[in-house]
Order: structure tokens, then sequence, then C-alpha cells
């Protein structure tokens, strides 16, 4: 279990440089598909980078155990699910809470039973609305900074 675990540097710089390379995806593939014409291009942006900054210190020591005494090629599968998924899920939840934080002004008081379905539903609808339209500013960089993030963390752990 202490091999799960990498060593600080790696934990801190490795959460800033993933969530750096998510924001910078993000920033390539608004700039291709509009020029950079939004009005929230910074709050995107943020987004895509917490998401990414968020998902790497749960997702590496999940990818460390699930590829502890493994063969490169399955480190390297466990790097890239782990990474991709934790991730499009940090990110996505980010956004539903932002989501939901715009909304909660017309729902129902804290606590309450329509408040509890007013959370689910909305956190859902802001999911959904993710998965659909913000998963595809991972693409194309994302993908590659993907792949070669978790080849270099694949050989690199012994």
């Amino acid at each position: 279990m202490g091999t799960a675990i990498p060593p600080f540097r790696e934990f801190i710089f490795g959460a800033l440089g993933w969530g750096a390379m998510m924001a910078l995806s993000a920033l390539l593939a608004i700039a291709l598909r509009n020029g950079l014409l939004t009005d929230r291009l910074m709050e995107l942006l943020v987004v895509y980078f917490f998401g990414g900054a968020f998902a790497w210190p749960f997702m590496i020591p999940l990818a460390r155990v699930l590829a502890f005494r493994k063969s490169v090629e399955t480190r390297f599968a466990a790097f890239f699910l782990t990474l991709s998924v934790g991730t499009m899920a940090m990110t996505a939840f980010l956004f539903a809470m932002d989501y939901r934080l715009f909304y909660s002004r017309w729902h129902a008081p804290f606590g309450s039973i329509v408040w509890m379905f007013q959370f689910v539903f909305t956190s859902a609808s802001a999911v959904y609305q993710f998965a659909v339209l913000g998963s595809r500013l991972f693409l194309p960089l994302g993908l590659l900074f993907l792949v070669a993030t978790s080849l270099y963390l694949a050989k690199r752990m012994r």
C-alpha cells in the first residue's frame, strides 16, 4: 500500500501540471471551435483546471494500486483509465456544482424534500450536459496529454 502514494513533489506538481494540461486542452478546443468567442472563457478554464488538479490526487494512487507489480502495458492501461475517468468525473462534478449554485436561488429551502429532489435532478442535468457538450473540450489535445502522461507514469513506476 505504501507504493500507492507517490512522492510529494509528484503529487503536488503533477496535480498542477495535469490541471494546466486540461485547461490548455479546453482553451485549444474553444479556439478551434469558435475562435475564443465566449463570454465565460475564464470560468470554463478554471473548471477544467481544477477538474484535472483535483482528480490527480485521487486517481494516481488508485492507478498505482491497480498497476502494482504489473507489466508496462498494464500500468499504462491503469493510468490511462483512471486519469481519463477521474478527470471527466471531477470536471463534471465541478460543472454540476457551478450549475447548482446558479440555479439555487430558485430552489426550495435547504434540507427540504423538494430541495433534495431539485439538488439531485439539477446535478444530474448538469452532468448530462457536461457529458454531451463539455467532454468535447478534452479533444484533441487532452487525449494526447492523456496518452503521453500515462506512458510516462507507466514507464516511471517500478
